[in-house]
């Protein structure tokens, strides 16, 4: 089973501060994945606040350049420019953040970490090198998750 944070379905928390690993974007801008749909209905109402930094992006950018990918994006009807500028569109570029006390097993994957270490956001990925670290990460106030379900009755358990 895979990590999920529930979330309350109806707004009252205000603005939530989110990390979106590349795995996540390319599920939100290319294959609507419907495990992601919570997140983009989320950021569409501006209760998350996806922060990015610009090496992900770079990473993105090298990522939608893959061969395997084209396929898929050309069936979806997605260019890479589409989703750079969906990207653009729905970030906000912070500062690279400082190492977090916590390295990942997956060099890739730590300046997310550190991002949402430095700005105690969640951190929604599906990578197993994030999510093994989910204990921990709490500990400094992030959230780390596979995917957000709305909860329909309304209490974030971690928030109660």
């Amino acid at each position: 089973m895979r990590p999920e944070l529930r979330l309350p379905a109806r707004a009252g928390d205000g603005v939530r501060a989110v990390v979106l690993d590349t795995n996540i974007v390319l599920d939100l801008f290319i294959f609507a994945d419907p495990a992601v749909a919570a997140v983009r209905g989320l950021l569409h109402e501006g209760r998350l606040s996806w922060l990015a930094a610009r090496p992900m992006r770079d990473e993105l950018e090298r990522v939608l350049q893959y061969t395997h990918l084209q396929p898929r994006m050309e069936y979806h009807g997605v260019s890479a420019q589409d989703v750079l500028a969906a990207f653009d569109a729905g970030t906000r570029l912070v500062d690279v953040a400082p190492r977090a006390p916590h390295a990942c097993k997956d060099g890739d994957d730590q300046k997310f970490i550190d991002l949402a270490v430095a700005h105690g956001a969640i951190l929604v990925s599906k990578d197993k090198a994030v999510l093994c670290m989910k204990k921990r990460l709490l500990t400094h106030g992030v959230q780390v998750a596979a995917a957000i379900v709305l909860d329909v009755d309304g209490v974030d358990p971690a928030m109660a």
